[in-house]
This record gives C-alpha cells, structure tokens and sequence, in this order.
C-alpha cells in the first residue's frame, strides 16, 4: 500500500552506514556548511547513500495507518514536502540534544513507534508522520560529521 514511493525504515543499530542523513537548507541554499542549525529552522534532510530527501504526504503508511514517510527525489532535489522544520530547547541544535521535526506542508511529527517489517525488510521499523508532539517523534544524532565553524574565516587548520 501506499505511494509507491522508497521507504523509509529505522533500525535499533547506531552505527547502520545506510541510516546516515545529511542537513541541508531549504532549495533556496539556505543552510551554509558549519553554520549552527538553529532551533525553529526549515531543513531537508538528505539520505547520503541514494541522495533522496525525507518526504512525507497525505498517504497512509502501510504498518501503522499513519502518515507515509518516503524518501524522494534525486541527487537532494525534491519538492516542498521535503521540508522540516527542527524543534528543539536552545538557540541551536546541539549535538546531545533530541528534537523533534515538524512537517511544514502537512504539519505531522517524523515518528517511530516500533511496528516492524516483515519480508524483505524483516525487524526494520516503519517511520511514519503522527500529528500529535509525543515520546515517539523524538530524535537524537548518534554518529557522524559535525563541523565546527572557524571562528576567524581567514585562518585555516587544514592542508
């Protein structure tokens, strides 16, 4: 059932290289490297292995009749369904920090709640779109690159 569209699943396992996410601004390029994510920000989310974009619209999700999250697009470009906006605490998103992500076009929650897949995915759990804030729309960042921005743009630390 659903879109059609790729889906979208997560595992129990941190350190999966196929659950890895790149931050990136809105299309219009707003999201500069190293810059600090700020709290209230429109992001897309882009997958690193397939380049598609964490997408969301009215469909149910086949596991648990919520909203379908997918992974569309290519190469990072989508559409406006593409977009989150972060919640968080602070001014910014920091590292330790859960958040949350908010769909701007449709306004639900990016959520897991534990139903799994059966064949061929079998123990993946299905990512969906709740509309209510809840214990399951947290998010917490486990791995990856984190660039911390120069503090004098003229000086460099790398060859």
């Amino acid at each position: 059932t659903g879109s059609g569209q790729q889906s979208v699943t997560g595992v129990e396992a941190s350190d999966d290289a196929n659950s890895y996410w790149r931050i990136r601004g809105k299309s219009d390029g707003s999201c500069q490297r190293g810059t600090p994510v700020k709290c209230g920000e429109a992001i897309r989310l882009t997958h690193v292995n397939t380049g598609k974009n964490l997408h969301t619209h009215h469909f149910p999700s086949p596991l648990s009749n919520n909203q379908e999250v997918s992974a569309f697009g290519d190469d990072g470009e989508g559409d406006d369904l593409d977009i989150w906006i972060v919640q968080c605490s602070g001014t910014y998103w920091e590292r330790e920090d859960a958040v949350r992500f908010k769909h701007v076009g449709t306004e639900v929650f990016l959520s897991i709640t534990g139903e799994q897949y059966g064949h061929p995915i079998r123990g993946q759990r299905e990512v969906h779109g709740m509309p209510t804030a809840n214990h399951h729309n947290y998010w917490k960042a486990m791995e990856g690159v984190f660039i911390k921005p120069s503090m004098d743009p003229a000086k460099h630390d790398e060859l």
